[in-house]
C-alpha cells in the first residue's frame, strides 16, 4: 500500500496544513475522476475541479493562470486571462483528448444553461493537459465528451484520491510513476489554501534536484518534454490580479519539487477563490468586493503557501502511485521511498 508524503514522516515548510492536506479541504471544493485502464494500452483519464458545487457559468469565480512554460494544448486561458473568471468546472486530460473533454465541458454549461451560447452569448471551458504518450497509447483517441460528463458528475467535497488516478493514470516524472497529488495550507485567520496537481516532468537523470543525489540510469520515457497542470484554489477574498501573482509563486514550489521548465515541457498554474462569485448577468453596473489588502500579512503567507502546497503536491503525487506497465510493453516503476531520505526540501515530522 503506497502512502503520502506525510505518512512517510517528511514535511514540506513550516505552514499547518489542511485536514486532508487537499485541494478538496477548501470549503465548497469538489474533484472528481474518471479512471481508464483497458487492456495493454489504455492508461489515461479525466479529472474535474469544481470551485463550487452550483452553476458555474451562472455564479462564476475570480480566477488566474500563470504560465510558466507554454508548450501545451490547454482551451479557454485566453478569456480568462482577459475577464479573470472561471465560468466552467477545470477540466484535467490527456494532450489529444482536450477537443472531447472541451465538448463535454460544453455540454455540461448548456445542459445547465438553457439560455447560454444563443446570439452571441457563449460558453468558456477550461481544459487543460498533460501527455501520457509512454504508457497510453494516446493515438486510439479513448477519451470521449461522456468521460469529461462522468469526471464532474463524480465530483465530491471527498475528493482527495491520488496517484494514477484521472487525468494522472498515465502519467510519469522523473522517470518514476507519477499522477495526481495534493496538498494544502491554513494561514491566517483560517485561510485555506489548495492544491491539485498532474505530474508529468522530468527524467531519471533530474531526480538529484529534489533528491540531492544522482539516480541510478534506467530505461523509462523520453528525456526531454513532460509537463505539469497546478491547480490552486482558496477560499481567500483574493481579486483575479491576486490570483494571477499568487499562481505566479506556484512556480517556486515547482523549482523545489526538481522541475527548471524545460523546453518541450508546459507548465501551468491556474488560480481560484471561492470568496466571491459574480453573476453572469446582474441589473446593478457596479461590483463591490472586498480583497486583501497586497502588504497583509494573510497575502505574505498565501504567498510563502503557494510554494509549499506545490511541493508537497507533486511530492504526493509521486508517493502515491504504483507502478505500472502499459503500451508497447513498456514498464514505470514506483519511486522509492528511501530516495527522499536526503531530500533538501523535507524534514523529518
Amino acid at each position: 500500500m503506497r502512502k503520502r508524503l506525510r505518512e512517510l514522516g517528511y514535511t514540506v515548510g513550516r505552514l499547518p496544513p489542511g485536514r486532508r492536506c487537499s485541494l478538496v479541504d477548501v470549503p465548497g471544493v469538489r474533484v472528481g475522476h474518471v479512471t481508464l485502464i483497458e487492456g495493454e494500452s489504455v492508461r489515461t483519464g479525466v479529472t474535474a475541479v469544481l470551485p463550487h458545487g452550483g452553476n458555474l457559468y451562472a455564479e462564476k469565480v475570480l480566477g488566474a493562470c500563470h504560465v510558466i512554460n507554454g508548450y501545451g494544448k490547454a482551451a479557454g486561458l485566453t478569456q480568462l486571462q482577459e475577464l479573470g473568471t472561471f465560468e466552467s468546472p477545470i477540466l484535467l486530460t490527456n494532450t489529444l483528448a482536450v477537443g472531447p473533454v472541451w465538448e463535454g465541458g460544453v455540454r455540461h454549461l448548456l445542459d445547465q444553461n438553457a439560455g447560454a451560447a444563443r446570439d452571441r452569448d457563449t460558453v468558456n471551458v477550461v481544459v487543460g493537459e498533460c501527455f501520457d504518450g509512454w504508457l497510453n497509447d494516446a493515438r486510439a483517441l479513448r477519451v470521449r465528451p461522456e468521460h469529461a460528463l462522468e469526471a464532474i458528475a463524480a465530483a465530491s467535497e471527498d475528493g482527495a484520491a491520488e496517484g494514477s488516478v484521472g487525468a494522472g493514470t498515465g502519467t510519469t516524472c522523473f522517470g518514476f510513476k507519477a499522477g495526481v497529488g495534493g496538498a494544502s495550507r491554513v494561514v491566517g485567520g483560517g485561510l485555506t489554501l489548495g492544491c491539485l496537481v498532474v505530474s508529468n516532468f522530468g527524467a531519471r537523470r533530474d531526480l538529484h534536484m529534489l533528491t540531492g543525489t544522482p539516480a541510478e540510469r534506467a530505461p523509462g520515457p523520453p528525456s526531454e518534454g513532460g509537463s505539469i497542470m497546478i491547480v490552486l484554489g482558496t477560499d481567500a477574498p483574493l481579486s483575479e490580479r491576486q490570483l494571477r501573482r499568487l499562481a505566479a509563486r506556484a512556480t517556486f514550489g515547482l523549482g523545489r519539487a526538481g522541475s527548471f521548465a524545460s523546453n518541450g515541457s508546459g507548465e501551468y498554474a491556474l488560480a481560484f477563490s471561492t470568496a466571491t462569485r459574480l453573476a453572469h448577468r446582474a441589473d446593478e453596473p457596479f461590483t463591490d468586493f472586498r480583497f486583501l489588502r497586497d502588504d497583509s500579512p494573510q497575502m505574505r503567507q498565501l504567498f510563502e503557501a503557494a510554494g509549499e502546497v506545490t511541493s508537497e503536491a507533486v511530492l504526493n503525487s509521486l508517493c502515491s502511485a504504483d507502478a505500472m506497465g502499459g503500451r508497447g510493453g513498456h514498464r514505470v516503476e514506483a519511486l522509492p521511498y528511501e530516495l527522499l531520505a536526503g531530500a533538501p526540501a523535507l524534514r523529518a515530522s
